[in-house]
């Protein structure tokens, strides 16, 4: 969790707007997820406390954010929903709403101060066809866009091109995404070939360092960042090619990334 800012009481009483209708039906036999229909409204199905990201930020309280689905998005209407261009447009709640619950739910909940950079990020995305409800929404803080964004895309690719069910790909991201390409059997990395990574960096207050985020096709290999002051630090990939590397940079730093064969940067 990040100290410092204003922070709002960590009890929040979450009511839904009086002009929309919750309509929750019992989970499919292919997922355990929630099934919600919302589509254009934030809604509020249960009612939050207090809740602890996990991995230093990068993965939400199962407790509060388990995610949750659009039950009008099933694997034989993906071509008319999900893989068709406009669906997330037509199902994404308007600012107002968002904002509403960005900052006046799932920041105080979460602990975290309004200062922060992030975004309110569906676990489920409506790209895979997740709901609007509380129960999917969590603040994701770092650098945008972030990394969560590349393994949304290769899961919708490989459900509209029949290679994964689109219960498999919801249940994966949902459980962890930092894993969910591994689980699934993907290789990721958007089409390059031999060794590759993507890095983005991200300053943690609290530490008062930078979290360095590599992705790879390199599992279980050494990676090292390296920034333009100097500093250098190691760390380790996991099954996945994922490392979160902690670094003491300068703002501004170009931060150079090898891990295996692979070679890249980012800027602190």
């Amino acid at each position: 969790m990040r100290n410092g800012g204003v922070f709002r009481s960590a009890t929040v009483l979450l009511v839904a707007a009086a002009a929309v209708a919750i309509q929750t039906v019992p989970a499919l036999a292919g997922t355990g997820l929630k099934r919600i229909h919302d589509p254009g409204h934030v809604t509020y199905s249960i009612h939050l406390r207090s809740c602890h990201t996990r991995d230093r930020g990068q993965l939400p309280d199962p407790s509060c954010t388990p995610g949750s689905i659009d039950p009008a998005v099933t694997q034989a209407s993906i071509k008319s929903t999900i893989c068709r261009s406009g669906w997330t447009a037509k199902v994404r709640p308007p600012e107002a709403q968002t904002e509403r619950a960005k900052y006046h739910v799932a920041y105080p909940v979460y602990h975290i101060p309004d200062s922060a950079k992030s975004e309110l990020d569906h676990l489920v995305p409506l790209e895979l066809g997740g709901s609007n409800d509380i129960t999917n929404l969590w603040p994701e803080v770092g650098s945008q866009p972030n990394p969560k964004d590349k393994v949304e895309d290769a899961l919708k690719r490989a459900v509209c091109d029949g290679k994964v069910s689109l219960a498999r790909a919801q249940d994966a991201i949902a459980s962890d995404w930092l894993t969910a390409e591994a689980r699934l059997g993907l290789t990721g990395g958007g089409g390059h070939g031999g060794a590759w990574c993507t890095a983005s960096a991200s300053y943690n207050s609290r530490y008062r360092d930078y979290d360095v985020y590599v992705r790879s096709n390199q599992p279980d290999r050494t990676v090292t960042a390296t920034a333009s002051n100097g500093e250098s630090q190691s760390y380790h990939t996991n099954s996945s090619g994922y490392a979160d590397v902690y670094l003491y940079a300068d703002p501004g730093d170009s931060v150079v990334v090898t891990v295996g064969a692979a070679r890249c940067t980012t800027t602190a």
